[in-house]
């Protein structure tokens, strides 16, 4: 099975941004608390968005799109948000749904209120 990793400049930690691994592209937990400048976001809408396009660049980058996601798993800060991230997730998956899980939890930072992760399907050639 080949195995191809994805990383960034400047990226953080000890880990790769995605791995190809055989048919599957594995993408790590996005964040959006800053913009691409670097500036906060305060609301769960615009980090949901954030978090959504850096996942998009990197599904681009692998050559796939949000039509090759099967599985996602979305962690947010507070429930109270889920509403309000949704209507943004759907924006991005407006085709057909992949799986996803949904889980309350706390955060790294104190300023990250959602973070996402995916799975996508990419057959060898």
């Amino acid at each position: 099975m080949s195995k191809k990793y994805f990383s960034a400049p400047g990226a953080q930690g000890p880990y790769s941004l995605a791995v190809k691994a055989g048919d599957y592209l594995y993408i790590s937990g996005q964040i959006g608390h800053t913009d691409a400048d670097g500036r906060p976001l305060a609301s769960v809408e615009s980090q949901t968005k954030r978090c959504l396009e850096k996942m998009a660049d990197l599904l681009k980058t692998a050559g796939a799109s949000f039509d090759d996601v099967v599985k996602t798993t979305v962690f947010l800060k507070n429930q109270e948000d889920f509403t309000k991230m949704n209507g943004v997730y759907t924006i991005f998956f407006s085709g057909a749904k992949p799986a996803r899980s949904t889980v309350i939890a706390g955060m790294v930072f104190p300023e990250i209120m959602v973070e996402i992760e995916a799975v996508a399907y990419l057959p060898e050639a």
